[in-house]
């Protein structure tokens, strides 16, 4: 830890304009190529620190070519930059192990565009994004894709693909708020129901379950891709209303009581419906708190949220999909949500939503 750091996407736009773009120019001649760093890693998202060099990190660039000069250059053009590429810049390896124990190599990527696209999405946006891809594409794998900067766009396609993605199309964005409200809905009266019978401790992990999800949408509320755990609070802390908010969603964590921490959720829950009716994407919603029905627990009643977002919803099938959402809204493995291969192989799963007889499956049950 030298207290001398630079970024790695500052590191990586030098190491483009210095030293890979030249090789590129020369190699490929009148061969269109874009450039940038998108995908994986801190730097990518503007997060990484000193302590993010210590694995897997240093100079890097990827090389996007189009299908057929990918399949007909790509493996002389590896090894032209393996010869021609110098073994340091900017103070750091070139070359490096990762995983450990592989052979150190070069992180200069030759890479086909349109395949590498279609597979973070399963769709090539040349074609249009389908609504199925939206929905079943992890948010970390949307923010890696449209965070990060382009250094040469020669093919004129990567940055027009990463504005295509950067937000979901306005019917998604509605359903999945719908979602994300349904999600607190759920559990509002959780945290005093348990801790009306003794059980602090479940009702101190419902809180922590609705703190999370709070963060999660008030990120989409305000157009942001919610990263996964490790960036989350970071991301949130960004948000124009975080400071308001975070007094509240740190003493619902820190209390000792389910009274506490209703104390501390309930002008968090006002906040963030406040926010709701601020978008005007529906019609204002009360967003004062209320009793559970006649039990002694404070709730939004957050599913009032959703059916509002719902019938606001243009595309008839979108609008007929029952409140689960997107995939990150109904399945917590950071294998999947951080993996966009593991999200193409969940895609072929099918999933078939409980509604009880006589019920839409879009209204809570009843809790006892």
């Amino acid at each position: 830890m030298t207290g001398s750091f630079v970024p790695g996407l500052a590191l990586a736009e030098a190491f483009h304009a210095e030293i890979v773009g030249p090789l590129l120019d020369s190699a490929l001649g009148s061969v269109p190529y874009s450039a940038g760093l998108i995908g994986a890693g801190s730097e990518v998202q503007g997060y990484d620190t000193e302590r993010s060099t210590d694995h897997a990190w240093g100079p890097r660039v990827q090389v996007f070519l189009g299908g057929e000069d990918f399949r007909a250059r790509a493996a002389d053009l590896t090894a032209l930059l393996d010869r021609e590429l110098p073994e340091a810049f900017g103070g750091h390896p070139v070359r490096w192990e990762f995983p450990p124990g592989t052979p150190a190599r070069h992180r200069v990527d030759v890479i086909d565009l349109g395949a590498y696209f279609a597979e973070q999405l399963g769709a090539d946006p040349a074609g249009g994004v389908p609504v199925s891809a939206w929905l079943t594409t992890p948010t970390q794998t949307l923010r890696e894709l449209t965070a990060g900067a382009v250094f040469h766009d020669g093919l004129g396609r990567l940055a027009a693909y990463r504005e295509q993605l950067a937000w979901y199309p306005d019917d998604v964005w509605r359903h999945v708020l719908a979602c994300q409200w349904m999600r607190l809905s759920q559990e509002e009266p959780f945290v005093g129901r348990c801790g009306e019978v003794g059980d602090e401790l479940g009702s101190a992990v419902v809180a922590a379950r609705q703190v999370r999800d709070l963060m999660r949408l008030c990120l989409l509320m305000h157009r942001v891709y919610p990263p996964y755990g490790k960036w989350l609070g970071t991301a949130f802390a960004a948000l124009p209303r975080a400071a308001d908010l975070t007094p509240h969603l740190t003493g619902a964590l820190s209390a000792g009581t389910w009274r506490a921490r209703e104390r501390h959720l309930s002008p968090a829950y006002e906040a963030v419906a406040a926010l709701h009716n601020a978008l005007a994407l529906t019609d204002p919603l009360d967003p004062s708190v209320r009793p559970f029905h006649d039990r002694p627990f404070l709730v939004l009643d957050a599913h009032r949220f959703t059916h509002a977002l719902t019938a606001t919803i243009a595309d008839p099938a979108l609008r007929a999909r029952p409140p689960i959402g997107a995939v990150d809204q109904y399945v917590d493995s950071t294998e999947l949500t951080a993996s966009p291969n593991a999200a193409l192989r969940h895609r072929h799963v099918p999933y078939v939503p409980y509604a009880p007889a006589g019920t839409t499956g879009t209204t809570p049950p009843t809790t006892s």
